[in-house]
């Protein structure tokens, strides 16, 4: 495992990551409330090299933070711990109808209260990266919370502080992604893949330029689509979340057909390389020197495994051949 630092800090998070929302939630992954699994997985993913965990306090209304405590009790030193702010989740439980956002709260007092309870649930007396959890751009330019975020910071309570975009990819995010880097001067979460560059390819040269930030990449593969586990017969339970991602069944079986017709033109960058197609899609996004962590969405142990293992980097001929599949669509209809 190789190690990047975090912007504004000294420590050195995983290029690989374990983002919590897959075990911490009922939205995919592990259901109910088996903390057992979760913290299993945990444990292994710190074995094999990886310190770098995501959750957020609305991520199964605090389980995501309590399994952190769970797992990695008088270990804390040991890791590194982003957690996000926002959702009102405490006057809005559980999951909303459609899976839909929760209201947003970014008051100075409420901001302080989530701070407060988060810390009590992850058993800290401190949080690494605390991020704006999908903010718009209205709160990014909203002075009131970041000078709540600094008066935390100079109280030790958080390290340091960013935004997690979302939750799906829209055009909006460009905007916010990059006043986070050039306006706040702080690391940013988005969506990016080898199949969704939207945000990636506007954001990260911008990251890039600036010299003193992280961009960290959730989604990897796809929602599945790069894991190399699909096929024309999958389908998706109804409480699963990719189940949301369009409204019938005609479009739904679309996006996955195309997504599949997709991947097949990528096994140029498996085969012989010694890369799995899940692999390759980390090793994309860690070629960009403004990446902090990639966060794949982890819910078993081979997967894991298979994840966080030394890989072979792209070359500069797979990424030219990236770059032009991604430029003609795959070949497919915009």
């Amino acid at each position: 495992m190789k190690y990047r630092l975090l912007t504004g800090t000294s420590l050195k998070v995983s290029e690989v990551g374990f983002g919590l929302w897959t075990i911490g939630t009922t939205m995919w992954g592990v259901a109910g409330d088996d903390y057992t699994t979760g913290v299993g997985l945990l444990r292994k993913a710190l074995n094999l090299g990886i310190n770098f965990f995501d959750t957020a306090d609305v991520y199964g209304d605090g389980k995501g933070e309590t399994l952190l405590a769970q797992a990695f009790a008088g270990r804390r030193d040991e890791i590194v711990i982003a957690t996000k702010f926002g959702y009102d989740f405490y006057n809005h439980p559980g999951v909303q109808p459609g899976q839909r956002e929760r209201p947003h709260s970014w008051t100075p007092a409420y901001i302080r209260t989530a701070c407060e309870r988060s810390l009590q649930r992850l058993q800290t007396d401190r949080i690494d990266l605390y991020q704006l959890h999908n903010p718009r751009l209205d709160a990014i330019r909203n002075d009131e919370i970041f000078e709540t975020l600094d008066a935390l910071k100079r109280e030790g309570k958080i390290l340091t502080y960013g935004t997690a975009l979302g939750p799906a990819i829209d055009a909006r995010q460009i905007d916010e992604g990059i006043a986070t880097i050039t306006e706040r001067h702080a690391p940013t979460q988005i969506i990016y893949n080898l199949l969704e560059q939207m945000l990636g390819e506007k954001i990260l040269p911008v990251a890039r330029a600036a010299g003193n930030t992280n961009v960290f990449v959730r989604v990897p593969h796809s929602s599945g689509l790069l894991e190399g586990a699909y096929d024309t017969t999958t389908t998706f339970d109804k409480n699963d979340h990719r189940s949301f991602r369009v409204t019938n069944d005609e479009k739904r079986k679309a996006w996955l057909l195309d997504g599949l017709k997709k991947v097949e033109q990528l096994g140029f960058l498996t085969g012989k390389t010694g890369r799995t197609i899940g692999q390759a899609a980390i090793q994309f996004i860690l070629t960009d020197t403004a990446i902090g962590s990639v966060l794949p969405n982890i819910y078993n142990e081979r997967q894991l495994t298979e994840f966080a293992a030394d890989t072979p980097p792209l070359t500069a001929n797979e990424l030219a051949g990236v770059a032009r599949l991604h430029a003609s669509n795959f070949g497919l209809p915009a």
